[in-house]
């Protein structure tokens, strides 16, 4: 990750801005020991996207047993754009927005005369995503106006400029990974930057048999096992920590009760886990787990409950022929 940098490119048509260094390392650094020193020990999913977590998980997105990203992206090439009304000088904002490929499939269904005016506008915690993503895009769309922006969007949103034309996403149901109150708080405060008669379209995985939700999260080139553990590799970057990925292993299962995947790492034995920046070590039992991400399920019901106690009106939920993903457009009434 970069927390340095402010201007990332050098190219008139990509501009980068990084807002994340104003949360500061030191705010970071305490988020993440106090979920070390917890009970039940966890780390922010957030933190898997370094470099190397980011192409990692997009080799993940590529995997015969990952459905998610596939399904989504098949709902994008098909779905019907007409809700865009006004396409000149209109601003994309991805949330969370990882690689290039399903903007992609978005920016296709603009026809070019407009895509002069476009203005697409990426925000993720990972500079390396944001940057790589930005020249991706420009190769495939030279005449667009790339502003990218680092930052901690469920945290950081008051930097996106209210006087355009504004189209809101945020794919690959990244909302799963906040827990029900988080996902109302950042719904709301996305509400809260909107106009009335914006779209945002979010990304909502289904509740499905165990089976084929296990199996996306333990695939068999254990490419998954080794993103989980790499969040270790960050920790240690960030906090001068001393893990070691051979030290623990990776577990993922369906919480039916919960209605969500949940990743762990464990513990192979018992560890002591030392920074310059801790006063006091942190002691880790074997067995003992570090809860590292939720990925919830959702229901229509779940759906439209997030939507309406947020301010937004259900449009249109966009869905594949299984039903094993959706894709909703809401509206700001």
């Amino acid at each position: 990750m970069n927390y340095n940098k402010t201007n990332l490119i050098s190219d008139s048509k990509i501009q980068i801005k990084n807002y994340f260094p104003e949360r500061g390392i030191e705010k970071i650094r305490e988020e993440i020991f106090e979920g070390l020193k917890a009970q039940e020990k966890y780390i922010s999913s957030k933190y898997f996207y370094d470099e190397l977590g980011s192409a990692l998980f997009e080799k993940i997105t590529k995997l015969p047993e990952y459905y998610p990203t596939r399904t989504e992206k098949q709902i994008l090439r098909t779905m019907d754009w007409v809700f865009i009304q006004n396409l000149k000088n209109l601003n994309i904002y991805e949330l969370g927005s990882g690689d290039h490929s399903k903007i992609s499939l978005v920016i296709q269904h603009i026809p070019e005369k407009y895509r002069k005016t476009l203005t697409y506008s990426p925000v993720d915690i990972s500079a390396s995503a944001v940057e790589q993503s930005a020249k991706n895009l420009r190769k495939i769309f030279p005449e667009i106006q790339i502003q990218g922006y680092v930052a901690d969007f469920i945290h950081q949103l008051d930097f996106i400029d209210d006087n355009s034309n504004r189209l809101f996403s945020l794919f690959g149901s990244t909302i799963g990974n906040f827990t029900e109150e988080l996902s109302f708080d950042f719904m709301q405060k996305v509400n809260h930057i909107m106009k009335s008669g914006e779209h945002f379209l979010v990304g909502f995985d289904t509740v499905k048999d165990t089976q084929t939700l296990e199996a996306a999260y333990n695939d068999k080139q254990k490419v998954t096992e080794t993103f989980n553990l790499n969040i270790l590799n960050v920790v240690n970057q960030l906090c001068k920590t001393n893990f070691s990925t051979k030290d623990f292993r990776h577990i993922a299962f369906y919480n039916k009760q919960q209605n969500r995947i949940e990743m762990h790492l464990e513990a192979l034995k018992n560890i002591t886990v030392t920074s310059r920046y801790l006063p006091e070590s942190i002691k880790i039992k074997q067995g003992e787990r570090i809860h590292t991400e939720n990925s919830y399920k959702f229901d229509n019901e779940k759906i439209k409950r997030i939507a309406e106690q947020s301010g937004f009106q259900i449009k249109r939920i966009f869905n594949d022929s299984n039903n094993w993903f959706n894709l909703a457009l809401l509206q700001k009434e």
